[in-house]
């Protein structure tokens, strides 16, 4: 599966300055320099060598892929046009390391591997009976009177 993608660069309406003047891939994409029936004619050469479109013209489809190794940043200039400004920049970022999987759990313990979650003891189903225990207990305590320290303090009251 290809991950790579491309980024195109033209001349402006100026016809003196690319467009984008600066992008920014990675190792792995490639750059288009296209265009058509300039009224000038262009190229696109890299300051370091790395690529150059050939000679000048007013149609130019020149693609270049910035492999493994091509990081940094990279200059490049139309040979005829670069005293008046017309230059570009590729900035050209490391290609990510692919993630590896995880390893596989041990999965001997099935308390232990319950969907890829971690198994937190006495939540779930037990913690639901232990609610449910808890208020029995308090509603039965209540309606035998122990747990009804309110009325016996205002009986107290009531007496004195």
């Amino acid at each position: 599966v290809s991950t790579s993608e491309e980024v195109v660069v033209t001349v402006d309406s100026t016809n003196l300055r690319f467009s984008p003047s600066s992008v920014t891939i990675t190792e792995g994409d490639s750059v288009r320099f296209f265009w058509s029936g300039e009224l000038l004619a262009h190229n696109a050469v890299a300051e370091d060598g790395l690529f150059d479109s050939g000679d000048t013209s007013r149609n130019v489809d020149y693609t270049f892929t910035f492999e493994a190794g091509t990081n940094g940043t990279h200059q490049y200039v139309c040979e005829p046009h670069e005293s008046v400004g017309m230059v570009g920049t590729v900035i050209v970022e490391p290609m990510q390391e692919p993630v590896s999987p995880e390893p596989a759990n041990d999965t001997s313990d099935p308390a232990l591997s319950m969907s890829g979650e971690s198994w937190i003891p006495f939540f779930g189903l037990e913690l639901v009976v232990l609610v449910l225990v808890a208020a029995l207990i308090f509603q039965l305590g209540k309606a035998q009177g122990i747990g009804d320290v309110s009325l016996l303090s205002e009986r107290e009251s009531e007496e004195e």
